[in-house]
């Protein structure tokens, strides 16, 4: 819902650092608010970081794992092409949580970045790495995100 305090509205939607809660602010000026382009500018604040990072872990789950389908190789050039690839990765996820340090917490960045990391992993492992996915693993999954819900409470339950 939205609901207007003085010169700030507010609307539902995701996680404001500074103040703990689901909504983005529309600061008021004396005349209007912001413009439709201005309040879309606003909200991609919390969305960019969440694409850099999804890039990110792509570039990363293929560093740590994507040389285990290459086992023949020696084991110095599998390093140094795995080093090559999370340059990528941290071409992507210093800027994802610089910006994302702007409107998140560490600890939601972090948690952001976990959850973005086993969706990436369970396409990874399926896909890529023929590896089948278990009831175990969706069990296990489902208590990190259960860690989600707590590390973000005090923020969906405002």
């Amino acid at each position: 819902g939205k609901t207007t305090m003085g010169n700030i509205s507010r609307t539902s939607i995701l996680p404001n650092k500074k103040s703990k809660s689901l909504y983005f602010f529309t600061l008021k000026n004396k005349r209007n608010t912001l413009s439709a382009t201005q309040q879309q500018r606003q909200n991609m604040k919390y969305i960019y970081p969440i694409i850099l990072l999804a890039v990110s872990n792509i570039f990363m789950t293929f560093a740590w794992y994507g040389h285990l389908r290459f086992k023949s190789h020696g084991l110095w050039s599998v390093i140094l092409i795995s080093w090559l690839i999370a340059f990528f990765e941290y071409c992507f996820q210093v800027p994802a949580n610089r910006l994302g340090h702007e409107v998140y917490s560490v600890t939601q960045l972090k948690v952001i970045q976990e959850v973005i990391t086993l969706a990436i992993f369970i396409v990874f492992s399926i896909f890529y790495m023929k590896e089948g996915f278990h009831w175990n693993h969706a069990v296990g999954f489902l208590l990190i995100l259960l860690a989600v819900f707590f590390i973000f409470k005090k923020i969906i339950f405002y």
